[in-house]
């Protein structure tokens, strides 16, 4: 499961990476020393899930390829990280390295603008009230204060960030399965409400059918049990189980070989107990629901076995279970068909936030068609005008237009006959003709 392993990366950077880094000592002068000259790529690790993964894995994996930094890392402990005090050591990363990580701030402050920027139009656009308390938690695993270059508050926040947010991720997953689970539940109500009564027994009956054959199926064993983890060794690793031995079992699933059972690994050996319970295809079978299952079997592990909460199952944490009472649990395990995941408390909750968001969505959609009315109201007097105005200005071409006929007309020929006193020519028809004088040629 990705996001397990992402988890387990970031866990071994932040509460516990020193462990894991096995390099022999550095002795050399750090103030003469220079980094090899080579091309700086990519870092390719796991991801987290966390909104900064990407900034994040960046950071730590350019920090790592510093041999000073790397040394303190390894003779740091869990403590020394969470209080900050690695952080300080980013004075003496090389030069070469911190120019690095000033280019990926400033590449995370322009994702991070960019986020905001289209969050804020998106709640807008959909009349939600925009949370900008909300939208300024992105900005807490840096310093957006400086946002040219990556110091020491930088790193210290990152640090602080990730592991107060890794924490809370587990817990974050649950809320979100809770809500897709009574999502669901509120959805099938509203469907019975529009059915008729014989449509209505009708999706009652199948609900039931479905239920009942998601139900019947094989013993699931308690995870981190002794017939589990048989149970694996003999199907999955084809292993004879009279010769089970945890060491060996233990090895074998290290994937990576680098000495403990990340979560992605615990989570691994969970998959045979999965697949008694969920078929993918399977009406009855919810995929999303199988991935909090595992989730709980990985939660229940490692709440048995990981004795100092760093997130990993070192060799020794995992013999040392073996040697417990729980190691041979026979129960079966409750799976979260047979366990409430909400109260009829919680579901009426989430269902009146439910009506409180629609009702607030049809009050911002009844607002905005009254502008969009009151845009078209004014828009029709904007036309109204605008045909009164064309219709003037066509009366004024067309006056012009008639008196400027009698001026081309006189144009033609002789001049128009004044009237004493009057300016104004006489119509053709009543201008003087000459007429003949008796004695006179």
């Amino acid at each position: 499961m990705a996001s397990g392993r992402a988890v387990a990366h970031c866990g071994l950077v932040l509460l516990s990476l020193w462990l894991c880094i096995q390099s022999v000592p550095i002795s050399v002068d750090k103030t003469k020393e220079k980094p090899q000259e080579k091309e700086l790529e990519p870092p390719q690790s796991a991801e987290t899930g966390l909104h900064y993964d990407r900034y994040l894995r960046e950071v730590i994996e350019y920090l790592e390829k510093d041999p000073h930094f790397k040394e303190k890392l390894k003779n740091a402990n869990m403590d020394d990280i969470k209080l900050g005090k690695l952080s300080k050591e980013l004075h003496f990363v090389h030069n070469n390295f911190r120019t690095k990580l000033d280019e990926l701030k400033r590449e995370e402050m322009g994702r991070l603008r960019m986020l905001i920027r289209t969050k804020h139009d998106i709640q807008g656009g959909n009349g939600r009230t925009v949370d900008h308390q909300a939208l300024l938690k992105q900005f807490e695993h840096l310093n957006h204060l400086n946002p040219n270059t990556f110091e020491v508050e930088d790193l210290d926040q990152l640090i602080q960030s990730a592991t107060k947010d890794l924490e809370n991720y587990d817990k974050d997953r649950h809320d979100e399965f809770k809500r897709y689970e009574m999502t669901k539940a509120h959805e099938r109500k509203e469907r019975l409400r529009n059915m008729n009564e014989e449509e209505r027994k009708t999706e009652e009956q199948h609900y039931d059918e479905m239920r009942k054959k998601h139900a019947e199926h094989p013993k699931v064993n308690h995870p981190g049990s002794k017939d589990q983890l048989k149970e694996v060794w003999q199907e999955s690793d084809g292993l004879d189980p009279d010769n089970f031995d945890p060491k060996t079992f233990f090895k074998m699933h290290d994937s990576n070989g680098d000495g403990f059972l990340d979560e992605s690994e615990l989570e691994a050996l969970f998959t045979k107990e999965l697949e008694k319970v969920y078929t993918p295809g399977n009406e009855e079978d919810d995929m999303f629901e199988m991935e909090e299952e595992r989730l709980r079997m990985r939660e229940h592990v490692m709440s048995e076995v990981d004795t100092n909460k760093d997130r990993l199952v070192s060799l020794s944490e995992f013999l040392a279970a073996t040697q417990k009472e729980e190691f041979l649990e026979k129960d079966e395990w409750e799976t979260l068909d047979q366990k409430p995941i909400y109260t009829e408390e919680e579901l009426r909750e989430y269902e009146n936030h439910l009506d409180n968001e629609e009702n607030d969505i049809h009050k911002k959609s009844e607002e905005l068609q009254k502008q969009r009315e009151e845009l078209e109201r004014k828009q029709e007097v904007l036309n109204a005008q605008k045909i009164g105005l064309q219709q003037a200005v066509e009366e004024i071409q067309r006056i012009k237009s008639a008196v400027k006929e009698p001026d081309a007309a006189g144009a033609a020929g002789e001049p128009a006959p004044v009237v004493p006193g009057n300016s104004r020519p006489l119509p053709a028809g009543l201008q003087q003709k000459d007429v003949p004088v008796p004695g006179h040629s």
